[in-house]
């Protein structure tokens, strides 16, 4: 790596990262908000299959970056393919810019947006991880802030795109008010880019060795015609239910496979480390049952079942779109990440910093109480629908478990698995969530409305039932996180007493 003279510090590297992650999910969460009941109101499907196809899209946006993190390792280095990325994920947006209702359309946007998302998510989250390699007591902060980053841009855009489609649509046409509102993850985006193109020299001493090497073409229209094959796969898939599910669970089975040939393969002093991600791994796979709840069951179950106003003592304050109630998850990730960033750095300093298996088991009991919370505000229910304020604590306690878990899952790569294998895994690791993308789109449908039913009553008796399940299962999970406690305790001991971690090359408040 090149040395940086004078040097750059981890606030500022940091800072850039941070920036252009933060831009990118603008784009992509500006997307996800509207796409379920764009494919429902548009496209005329039913719940179910947009729930499938929202799922199937989401398991390979997250599945791809196993891919993007060998290609950022190995091929033309970390920086270069997070920007190639972000690019590719533009070039997406834009597609779903174009004022059409043709499914095939949608199809092939989604997959050079599965793409872009591969290339892009692996190498921010493994740049972050080298700015701080080595710093323990900060690294968990550090990917607490980045994940912050995420929330920011996902919370300005959660409140923006369904805006912009309604008044777009009131004032020039329902099909244009879809399609600007699509176009602003694009505008986005670019702008996330022009702001790196000005501070991208804090990272040229941050990368992987490829960053350093000259770049051949032959390697470039490779990458290329493979990238565009990728897409129309991607487009076929989703087109197709069967094929989606099949290559759902034959991911899942491909990377319990890797996970076992690279433990089995580890140096001893390897191990330990290796296994302490796996069993994280799985328990994350559960959450994200529980995230993908957000885009699908949650927000149907605000168009159908939440009372739109704002009150407080019988004053009225505002009325939300249907969609921006899924802004509540970031709104409460941005308020609840400084909170805890000082827990963990308060904690560090005595050394009684929770091991990250106890601040998952602690995940799991937050969304547990969260989903109860929905079925607790049925109780009041006026004519089917749940006051807002529900919706504010259930999204409160759900964002506290997300903060926990999916938070800490990119800061326990960084932790357990070794340097050579970070970009990689760092893939796996979204392999993982991807399959549970797919399984909580299948869970959703759990509370499919059958055609015959129309009244509010008798939807929210089906969605009430759903969260209450979820609810029981999070209770499960957190009793399972508890009892195999100290199994990881052991285990991250052992990695510890393997691995000195190597001093921080500068110190510096995030």
């Amino acid at each position: 790596m090149a040395i940086q003279n004078p040097p750059v510090s981890q606030t500022r590297s940091f800072s850039t990262v941070f920036l252009i992650e933060m831009w990118e999910r603008f784009g992509f969460y500006g997307m996800q908000v509207l796409m379920v009941t764009y494919m429902m109101k548009k496209l005329g499907f039913v719940d179910t299959k947009a729930n499938l196809v929202w799922g199937a899209a989401a398991a390979l946006i997250y599945a791809t970056p196993a891919i993007g993190g060998w290609v950022g390792d190995k091929l033309i280095g970390t920086r270069r393919t997070m920007v190639v990325g972000a690019v590719v994920l533009a070039l997406g947006y834009m597609m779903l810019w174009i004022p059409s209702d043709n499914p095939t359309l949608l199809y092939c946007a989604l997959g050079v947006i599965i793409v872009g998302n591969g290339f892009f998510k692996p190498n921010a989250g493994n740049l972050v991880r080298k700015i701080y390699e080595g710093d323990d007591v900060r690294i968990d902060s550090a990917f607490t802030i980045y994940y912050m980053a995420v929330n920011v841009g996902s919370m300005v855009s959660m409140t923006a795109t369904p805006w912009i489609r309604d008044y777009v649509g009131a004032h020039y046409g329902d099909a244009m008010g879809w399609h600007t509102a699509f176009g602003a993850c694009a505008v986005g985006l670019a702008l996330g880019l022009a702001n790196y193109s000005l501070m991208h020299r804090t990272l040229a001493h941050i990368g992987s060795p490829a960053d350093e090497q000259k770049l051949q073409m032959n390697r470039v229209l490779a990458l290329f015609g493979a990238s565009l094959v990728l897409v129309f796969i991607s487009a076929f898939i989703l087109q197709s239910l069967l094929a989606a599910k099949i290559c759902v669970y034959l991911a899942g089975i491909v990377i319990l496979g890797i996970f076992v040939h690279l433990i089995r393969n580890a140096e001893k002093s390897e191990r330990a480390g290796l296994i302490a991600a796996l069993v994280l791994t799985v328990q994350t796979i559960f959450f994200f049952i529980f995230y993908a709840q957000m885009a699908t069951s949650l927000n149907l179950f605000a168009q159908k079942n939440v009372n739109l106003s704002f009150d407080v003592f019988g004053i009225h304050l505002f009325n939300w779109i249907p969609e921006q109630y899924q802004n509540l998850n970031a709104i409460w990730i941005v308020v609840l990440s400084p909170v805890l960033v000082a827990i963990y750095n308060t904690l560090g300093r005595v050394g009684k910093d929770p091991s990250v298996a106890a601040k998952f088991a602690f995940g799991f009991a937050a969304v547990a109480l969260g989903f109860f919370m929905y079925g607790f505000g049925a109780l009041s229910a006026v004519d089917g629908q749940v006051s807002s304020w529900t919706m504010i604590w259930g999204y409160g306690l759900y964002s506290l478990g997300e903060l926990l878990v999916s938070g800490l899952g990119l800061a326990m790569i960084a932790r357990y698995v070794p340097a050579r294998m970070g970009g990689f895994m760092m893939g796996a690791y979204y392999v993982a969530v991807g399959i549970s993308q797919y399984l909580g789109s299948v869970v959703a449908n759990l509370a499919a409305m059958p055609e015959n039913i129309s009244s509010p009553v008798e939807s929210l008796n089906i969605y009430v039932s759903l969260f209450n399940k979820l609810g029981f299962v999070g209770v499960g999970c957190t009793v399972i996180a508890l009892v195999m406690l100290p199994l990881m305790n052991r285990l991250s001991r052992s990695h510890a007493e393997a691995h000195t971690p190597l001093p921080a090359v500068h110190s510096e408040e995030v």
